[in-house]
């Protein structure tokens, strides 16, 4: 046990031991809080880090501005996207994902950039639309052999052909272009719900990158719709895919 190098003699007159009354320490003047002002101001910078924090690492906002996933995600949906979802694994099949523009897939229509301050301080949120990425449904992953289609018109992945009526926009069928590719490693193969309008991997087939997307490009896996209130839900993978080998 160490000692103080000060000693305390409790024969001397005035003197205060542990056990006495502490001492009352600082003064009115001390303990005055922060005008209101200053308090916001303190809030709001807290908001804003935690803000850019949750949206760098664990999840982000993004605005549907097109039909391609119908009627799964439609136009004017907002969706969270986790991100944490791909720091211990890699996309599997049937989920929905957002992922960086590979190479100009964006016509420039779709391209809507914010440019002044106000609306970029909402893209930052996901208040409004963030250019530059796109929504897709993961079909096959490194590896896997994906086919249109089978005599019954179905998708096939790996041999085993899909029950898409769970997912599929009503009326759409699985795909009215034919092929059939190899996901090469680090890569995944996406298409839209809608499969007649999605200008999805399929389109790209001739593109320099063969319609696959990196895996590195992916931002997260779209796990909720927050709004409107009327479409709110949560996404579920698909059990066509648990047959998938």
């Amino acid at each position: 046990m160490t000692k103080s190098s000060e000693s305390v003699d409790p024969s001397t007159e005035g003197a205060t031991t542990s056990s006495g009354p502490a001492p009352r320490r600082g003064s009115s003047k001390d303990d005055k809080q922060l005008p209101i002002w200053q308090e916001m101001f303190l809030l709001l910078g807290i908001a804003l880090v935690l803000a850019i924090v949750i949206k760098a690492f664990f999840m982000q906002a993004f605005y549907i501005p097109s039909g391609s996933m119908n009627d799964t995600l439609v136009l004017n949906d907002r969706i969270l996207v986790q991100k944490l979802s791909y720091w211990s694994g890699d996309p599997e099949r049937g989920d929905i994902v957002v992922f960086e523009d590979p190479d100009n897939w964006l016509q420039a229509a779709e391209m809507r950039s914010a440019t002044n301050p106000i609306t970029k301080a909402l893209e930052l949120f996901g208040l409004y639309p963030t250019g530059g990425h796109l929504v897709k449904r993961v079909i096959g992953v490194e590896g896997d052999v994906v086919k249109c289609c089978d005599r019954r018109g179905r998708m096939v992945v790996n041999g085993v052909p899909l029950n898409e009526k769970s997912y599929l926009a009503e009326g759409e069928a699985p795909s009215l272009i034919k092929f059939e590719t190899k996901v090469p490693e680090g890569s995944i193969w996406v298409q839209g719900d809608n499969r007649s309008n999605s200008a999805d991997s399929r389109v790209h087939l001739g593109d320099p990158g063969g319609g696959f997307i990196s895996e590195e490009r992916v931002v997260g896996k779209v796990f909720t719709v927050v709004w409107p209130w009327d479409h709110a839900k949560l996404l579920e993978r698909p059990a066509t895919f648990d047959a998938v080998e």
